[in-house]
């Protein structure tokens, strides 16, 4: 089972929480959730035990929400535990004004 969450309970909990970034370095710079950390999805696919912990809880997105809900079934599969941001940075942005 994956889980995802909406923007507005991510906003209430996001000063407590890791939030990736999956998105290119360039969009990531262009901007980003306040305290994401940027881990290009090729990278966090390959060097995934690198960045994640199996004793955490990760939430996860890219542009549309559909890159990162992919990822995260992979890597939830794989005994980490990521959630996923419904809609991407593109809903963030769309509650943000």
């Amino acid at each position: 089972m994956i889980s995802s969450i909406s923007v507005s309970e991510l906003s209430r909990i996001l000063s407590r929480v890791n939030v990736i970034d999956i998105r290119s370095v360039e969009k990531y710079n262009d901007n980003h959730i306040p305290g994401a950390i940027n881990i290009p999805a090729e990278k966090l696919l390959a060097f995934y035990q690198k960045y994640l912990n199996k004793n955490e809880t990760y939430y996860i997105y890219c542009q549309k929400g559909l890159k990162s809900l992919k990822i995260s079934q992979i890597l939830n599969r794989l005994g980490y535990k990521l959630i996923n941001l419904n809609g991407g940075y593109e809903s963030w942005i769309l509650e943000q004004d």
